[in-house]
């Protein structure tokens, strides 16, 4: 399955990870804490992992097409909540085994 990995640099990376979480999870399944997240959206699978200095961000979906639009959809709603700072996204694609 495609996947692919984003480590966005934030001090805010617990609370990034808890507000996508909680806005995704009367929708979707979601299983969180604050370091620590899955959701499991129809495009596919997110995980997301937080420490001090960065928001660690996985994707894998059934499809490249749908990858790509996953990639998209969890950088934007983030970057909403990011509104003070600027982050940035730099998504690397995990190679095939």
């Amino acid at each position: 399955m495609p996947t692919s990995h984003a480590d966005v640099v934030t001090e805010h990376a617990s609370r990034y990870l808890q507000q996508l979480c909680k806005h995704w999870a009367h929708k979707f399944p979601v299983a969180f804490d604050p370091n620590h997240g899955t959701i499991d959206l129809s495009l596919g699978r997110t995980v997301l992992d937080a420490d001090p200095a960065a928001l660690h961000i996985a994707v894998t979906a059934d499809e490249a097409s749908s990858l790509e639009r996953l990639e998209t959809v969890v950088a934007h709603h983030i970057k909403r909540f990011a509104f003070r700072e600027e982050l940035t996204f730099d998504w690397r694609k995990a190679s095939a085994a």
